[in-house]
This record gives C-alpha cells, structure tokens and sequence, in this order.
C-alpha cells in the first residue's frame, strides 16, 4: 500500500513538475529573445556608466517610449560605420537643448549629470556651446565620456545635430523586469530538474510512474 501511495507521488511530481518547469524555461527564453538583446559595448563613449568590452541588456522599445536620461543603441545612417552606437538621450522633439560647452541646460532647466566622466583625457576636439532646438520625431544625444564621445555635438548643421528616434534599437535595461526573467528560467529549471529526479527515482525504485490522470 505504502509502496503504491510513494508511486502516486512520484507520478505527480514527474508529469506535473517536469512539463510545468519546461514550459516556464521555454516561455522565459522566447519572451528575452522577442523583447531584449545582448550587446557588447565597442567603444569608451559611455565610460565611466558602461566600458568597453563589458556585456548589456537591451530591451527593444518604440520611439514613443524613449524617455531623457535613457541610454540608447541606435542606428545612424552615415555615421559610425554603419554599427550602431550607444548614447545617452538629453533632448528629444521640440526641447530646447542649450550649452556653455560643459553644463547643459534642457527647456532653461539645468541637467545634473553625475554619470559624466570629469577630466578623463580628451581624445576628440572640443565642442563649443551650442543652443539648438530638436525637431520633432528626433533626438539630441551625448555620450557619457564628453571627451572621447563622437555625439550630437560635432553634427550640428544636420537638423541640430539630432537623429531620427526611429533609429532606436533598445534601451539599456538593468531595472527588475531582467532579474525577474532571471529568476523565471531558474525556478522553471529547478521545477524541470525536480520532476526529472522524481521521474528518476521512480525508475530506480521499480515504479513506473503513470501519468496522474485515467487512462483513456
């Protein structure tokens, strides 16, 4: 009897746990891969926020989404060498974006920008102030190291030196939504190995685990 109630168990965790974990691995991996990327970071423009070399989550969002401060991958045709570039968003359509060469300000209010790297070497000329109104539908946009970081500054006389939001391939993401996903595929793991071991032990213990429901 005994030996008969620890095979009902052993049938429970196999066809239950095993399927239920498989679909919550297989769930998280197609929702990353539909909604998120994995880059490397190629230059040093983002330094001291992100180094060269060092791996990113990209989560894949509309031009309605961008919001300033986000730090972007985008696509500029023309520009970089066809590969796309990470840069932090200041303006987008319709703000006024004004600078002394160094503070900036953004419709007259001032930025604070502590993400930016101070007296890091500079390996671009200098960029002079400017004050320049992004167009609608496009973005002006800076890198975190302002002296090694070819950005909007150096191409003013093109529509104010913006880009085209359409052009935004992601946005860094490192809020919760990654950890969560994180935490998905390791417990749908978990429930897999769980009902794998269960189905194992069965096997071992000469009971063949049936599945929990009648037969047809």
């Amino acid at each position: 009897m005994r030996q008969r109630e620890a095979g009902a168990r052993l049938s429970v965790a196999a066809w239950l746990l095993a399927p239920f974990g498989l679909v919550m691995v297989l769930g998280t991996i197609g929702y990353f891969f539909t909604n998120y990327r994995g880059v490397t970071v190629m230059s040093e423009a983002m330094e001291p926020t992100y180094r060269q070399g060092e791996r990113l989550v990209i989560e894949h969002i509309g031009a309605g989404g961008i919001r300033r401060g986000d730090v972007v991958l985008i696509h500029v045709p023309g520009r970089y060498g066809g590969r796309p570039a990470l840069q932090r968003v200041i303006g987008a359509g319709g703000d006024h974006v004004v600078s002394d060469g160094e503070r900036i300000t953004v419709n007259g209010k001032p930025v604070a920008e502590p993400y930016v790297m101070r007296g890091g070497g500079r390996a671009t000329p200098p960029a002079g102030p400017y004050d320049v109104r992004v167009p609608d539908g496009r973005l002006f946009l800076l890198g975190d190291h302002r002296e090694n970081s070819n950005d909007s500054r150096f191409f003013l006389d093109e529509q104010s030196g913006s880009v085209a939001a359409s052009g935004v391939l992601g946005r860094v993401q490192e809020g919760s939504d990654v950890r969560v996903l994180v935490a998905l595929g390791v417990l749908g793991s978990a429930l897999t190995l769980a009902g794998g071991g269960a189905y194992a032990a069965g096997r071992r213990s000469g009971l063949r685990p049936a599945p929990p429901w009648p037969a047809a």
